[in-house]
């Protein structure tokens, strides 16, 4: 925003040169012409300080007006520049206050520090500076060393920082000839005429401005030194999804991002750092389900302070699904809990929600059951999925209502291995095998519905040795003990029958079943 301020012109060596040749001629013989050098010493100084002063006042300009258009920004510089100006011009009207005083107690009480009549006084400087009673020169020191320990608090750079520690030195001085240094107050004011006082003076003040310049040019600086700076703009297309389902919304922010190729950000996520510069975070995904991440992004700025910028995202990870179904087949039978899948691809399944018309549709945790009502009748599935915020249908099927097929009677029995079969008649049973078996059960048991009925009452029909049909009635769904007594007199290779079996679904339906013929093995 500014250009950097140089620490000395080469007006100002030129000055300083001066005022050390000057100092130099003036320990061997104050003559006027030596006098006049002086004189024309401060009048350069004076306009050198009114330069640097209107110089340090622009800079202290520039920060005014970015604080009036940007207060937020501007107003913390502006409040430090303003400490600097304030404690610059009270050390600048001390300075001034003892040059006047030391030409009043020279000249008189109209002494102008611009127009000195007793030049060569040696004693006036001494007597203001350095008189036991007040002590001046002291408090000068002091008061340089605590605006000196002031200013460069605001000047980080370290050669800054030693140019104008250099400049307001108060250090004792050792002159040629002298065993012990003396301090700089004598140094500088004692036997001193004073046009070489007003002079030194004025060069102080000099000093003065400079480092008041060298702090406001840093201050100024920092205004936009924590700003990110780019050198490369990229469009972005940022999808909220990728996976849309008609019904549903596409939405994506189409922004451009302004990035700086020569210092990258650091991104860390959960606590973990990227790797690479790229910001790329990839992740595998073993089980499904909703994840959320959180991080930030470091972002380091030039005058050595650092950003941070959270941020939160999640993702959704579904199963690999195909859905293959048979447009025939679509049927549902009344009166029993019919298994129903539902998925949406992209949506978890806590967002999907689904109703059921001729009957009722009941969730549990992912799974749903379906129970219609009348049989004949169509059963509609609407399904809903909330994507973006709102509920959008995505799938209507019909289902058919047919009433259970009748099951098959069954004698259930422990095979060899002691697992449970079922004899389902027509072929050799064992009498053993028999005699053990409870009674007389009845299921579909197609590896489908697997629904189990409860038998009721069957008769079996056992044919005795004159050939004469007996009929045996059943306990129920077991067997009765005429039954069983019967069941005993029967020889390997006979036969008998079940038949009027009747049955009874968890439909509520009660069915008359097919008979079976029973082989004696």
């Amino acid at each position: 925003m500014s250009e950097n301020v140089n620490r000395l012109s080469p007006r100002q060596k030129m000055i300083n040169l001066m005022y050390i040749v000057l100092t130099a001629m003036l320990a061997l013989n104050v003559s006027s012409d030596v006098l006049d050098g002086f004189t024309q010493v401060h009048e350069g100084l004076t306009r050198s300080n009114d330069n640097v002063s209107s110089r340090n006042g622009a800079i202290y300009g520039q920060l005014e007006a970015f604080a009036a258009q940007n207060p937020e920004k501007g107003r913390v510089w502006l409040d430090r520049a303003t400490e600097v100006r304030r404690e610059t011009a009270r050390m600048y009207r001390l300075v001034d206050s003892f040059k006047m005083e030391i030409v009043r107690k020279a000249d008189g009480p109209e002494g102008d520090p611009d127009n000195i009549v007793s030049r060569d006084d040696l004693e006036a400087a001494a007597v203001v500076m350095l008189s036991p009673g007040k002590r001046e020169g002291e408090r000068l020191r002091h008061s340089i060393e605590n605006y000196r320990s002031f200013v460069t608090g605001f000047v980080p750079d370290s050669t800054k920082r030693k140019s104008i520690e250099s400049a307001l030195s108060t250090m004792p001085v050792r002159r040629a000839g002298q065993l012990a240094p003396q301090a700089w107050e004598d140094a500088k004011f004692d036997q001193q005429p004073v046009v070489a006082a007003v002079t030194l003076l004025s060069k102080l003040q000099n000093d003065i401005l400079y480092a008041e310049g060298e702090a406001l040019t840093h201050l100024l600086g920092q205004v936009d030194a924590g700003d990110v700076r780019v050198n490369e703009l990229n469009a972005f297309v940022i999808p909220q999804s990728r996976l849309v389902m008609r019904g549903g919304e596409y939405q994506a922010s189409i922004v451009l991002a302004a990035i700086d190729t020569t210092q990258r950000p650091s991104v860390f996520v959960n606590g973990n750092r990227l790797p690479g510069d790229k910001g790329l975070y990839t992740v595998h995904t073993g089980t499904t389900g909703t994840f959320t991440y959180r991080g930030y992004i470091q972002l380091p700025h030039d005058d050595g302070t650092v950003s941070k910028y959270d941020f939160s995202s999640e993702y959704t990870v579904i199963e690999p699904m195909a859905t293959v179904s048979a447009t025939m087949m679509n049927v549902l039978y009344a009166g029993i809990d019919n298994p129903v899948s539902i998925s949406v691809p992209g949506v978890p399944m806590n967002a999907i929600s689904a109703t059921m018309t001729n009957g009722t549709l009941t969730r549990n945790g992912d799974h749903w059951v379906a129970r219609p009502a009348a049989i004949g009748k169509e059963a509609v599935v609407s399904v809903t999925a909330t994507m973006d915020g709102r509920p959008v249908n995505v799938a209507t099927t019909t289902f058919r209502v047919r009433k259970l097929p009748d099951p098959t009677a069954y004698i259930a029995y422990n095979d060899g291995k002691g697992n449970i079969d079922h004899y389902k008649g027509g072929k050799p049973f064992s009498k053993a095998l028999l005699m053990a078996a409870q009674g007389l059960d009845a299921a579909i048991d197609d590896g489908l519905l697997d629904t189990k009925f409860t038998v009721i009452s069957f008769e079996t029909i056992i044919f005795d040795s004159m050939g004469n049909a007996m009929p045996y009635v059943s306990d129920g769904s077991r067997f009765s003990a005429q039954q069983r007594q019967a069941f005993q007199r029967l020889t390997r290779g006979k036969r008998f029958f079940i038949s009027r079996i009747r049955a009874k679904g968890p439909d509520g339906t009660t069915r008359d079943l097919s008979p079976m013929e029973v082989i004696i093995g």
